[in-house]
């Protein structure tokens, strides 16, 4: 059982790291092959902090665990919004200014409810997923044309996303982390199941749960990080446009994976508890951002935190549903 913590604390850490350095690797050379900054901001940015989640539901549903990748979207989608904005609003109250996330957070509610009709019959099947695949390029080439006009108005995530790309890195250095990255990443994630899959039944955990909780809050640290160094450069627009843009593709791409992999039958609970739980906080995240004030202030950071402490233990309480 030890064993299965430490490789659960190795494999999380090597996931977030070697994701975080594909990343970089990838955006610096898109960069020097001449790839517009805009371009690389939409796709290989925005991708990014979702790259653990896919690479864990992928090696998930190769495993025969389509339930844990359902739970790593479910879960990692309310720790996105409950967790990460309630800390990040805590810290500091997030200002929206972004006629990006204007526009971003209803896509992001038409997406979720998609999600709904698709888990419904509790069934993930093949053509699911190739639906969500075909609907997360949509997703991208929509949000590539929106961009475009967000910055020639002046729009702040626009800019903000920009100033990540990284600057003078060689063609040599960036495909030397772009391997590194492609390489690990696989392995980190596998090291992540195993030990997760370990632990889960020493403590009598369904795959659904596991998914929902030590997984699901391992693969959000990346949108943590970024969205607590956000707000310290004055961020807010970037903090959560991550959130938003990380749940569309966790639903877009990642849960199509497992369809697409794996297609089986689903924990009812997926549909009946833990999805409505999704839906009911993406729903709070509208109406805080949207709101006239248009931010987002320590007390509905604090009302977000709570939801997610009460989720996770109500989780925990019940370990094996």
């Amino acid at each position: 059982m030890l064993e299965a913590i430490v490789l659960l604390c190795i494999g999380l850490t090597l996931l977030v790291w070697s994701a975080d350095r594909l990343v970089f690797g990838a955006a610096a050379l898109a960069k020097n092959l001449g790839v517009t900054p805009l371009v690389i901001g939409m796709t290989i940015l925005a991708m990014g902090s979702s790259a653990p989640e896919m690479m864990v539901s992928a090696t998930a549903a190769l495993d025969g665990k389509t339930d844990t990748a359902v739970g790593n979207v479910l879960g990692s989608n309310i720790a996105n919004i409950a967790l990460i904005l309630g800390i990040t609003a805590l810290i500091k109250p997030l200002s929206i200014s972004s006629e990006i996330i204007r526009r971003e957070l209803p896509l992001m509610m038409v997406v979720t409810l998609i999600a709904g009709g698709l888990l419904w019959d509790n069934h993930l099947g093949f053509y699911e997923g190739v639906l969500l695949v075909i609907l997360f390029v949509i997703f991208l080439l929509a949000m590539l044309k929106i961009s475009r006009n967000a910055k020639s108005s002046g729009d702040p995530l626009v800019d903000e996303q920009e100033s990540e790309i990284p600057e003078g890195v060689s063609n040599t250095a960036a495909t030397i982390w772009t391997v590194i990255g492609l390489v690990l990443l696989p392995y980190a994630a596998s090291m992540l199941v195993d030990s997760s899959v370990t632990i889960a039944k020493h403590f009598g955990m369904s795959d659904l749960v596991i998914g929902l909780t030590i997984i699901a809050v391992g693969t959000s640290l990346p949108e943590l990080a970024a969205s607590v160094a956000s707000i310290f450069k004055g961020e807010d627009d970037m903090a959560v446009g991550n959130i938003i843009g990380s749940n569309v593709f966790n639903i877009l791409a990642v849960m199509g994976l497992p369809g697409l992999l794996n297609p089986s039958e689903l924990s009812p609970l997926a549909m009946d508890r833990d999805y409505l739980v999704m839906l009911g906080v993406s729903v709070l995240l509208v109406l805080m951002a949207l709101g006239k004030r248009r931010r987002i202030n320590r007390v509905e950071g604090a009302i977000l935190l709570a939801t997610f402490v009460a989720y996770q233990g109500y989780l925990l309480y019940n370990l094996a549903a």
